[in-house]
């Protein structure tokens, strides 16, 4: 199984982080590649891309000032396979990677990838109160993932809440 390749670029307004690549992003090389996951679709219906990108167009991201990495590289069936020191080590590459790239937001792409790291147990969607990187604004999304019960509208509502906070920043 291959690593997928992050989706980086200095400047972004808002850099998605999952927990690691499925065994579908795996086997085509690109993030949220499930044929169940919605990612794509809330993007696109909230109004943050102005079409529905394929998962094969996320190297595009980076002209509506997105990008996309993981917590963990290594692809797995589910992210219950994802070990404690691999946690660790995803922990530092993550602090490295945003600091460097210095995006808006964080996204984390489901709740469990910010509990992951930020070592907390508490954590609700939504904007977070503290940054775990300076003058970044820390914003949690529901899972996309299609094992997520959690309805489309329902999420819906979060990425509309992204949209909007990102609207609201200076940087263009």
């Amino acid at each position: 199984m291959r690593e997928v390749p992050d989706v980086l670029a200095p400047g972004l307004r808002i850099l998605f982080i999952g927990f690691n690549p499925g065994m579908r992003s795996a086997e085509t090389g690109y993030h949220f590649a499930g044929y169940s996951n919605r990612f794509w679709k809330l993007l696109f219906t909230s109004g943050l891309t102005p079409h529905q990108l394929r998962p094969e167009e996320s190297i595009t991201l980076p002209q509506y000032g997105y990008g996309i990495t993981n917590i963990v590289s290594r692809p797995t069936r589910a992210a219950a396979e994802i070990t404690k020191d691999e946690y660790r080590q995803g922990r530092e590459e993550l602090k490295v990677k945003l600091s460097r790239y210095r995006p808006c937001i964080a996204a984390y792409a489901g709740i469990g990838v910010y509990q992951e790291f930020a070592a907390r147990k508490e954590v609700a969607c939504g904007q977070q109160s503290e940054a775990m990187v300076e003058g970044i604004i820390d914003f949690v999304l529901p899972s996309p993932s299609g094992l997520n019960r959690m309805l489309f509208d329902d999420q819906l509502q979060y990425y509309l809440s992204l949209r909007q906070l990102a609207e609201g920043l200076n940087k263009p």
